[in-house]
């Protein structure tokens, strides 16, 4: 499993993933703001399954 997912985007996924939790704990959205766990779950590893499947990948090319 390759890291796919960059600095920005870590730091994107986990903001919103703590916004969508905030709102689930707070019943502004009710339990589909739990989905906040999926973008913070992702960030945690460096790797989306879905950006696997399109073939996208935000994190810096290393060469050496």
């Amino acid at each position: 499993m390759k890291t796919n997912i960059g600095g920005i985007d870590r730091i994107v996924r986990v903001v919103a993933g703590l916004v969508l939790l905030g709102l689930a704990l707070g019943s502004y959205i009710g339990p589909w703001g739990y989905v906040g766990l999926v973008p913070l779950a992702t960030a945690a590893v460096g790797w989306c399954p879905l950006y696997t499947m399109l073939g996208i990948k935000t994190c810096p090319h290393r060469v050496g």
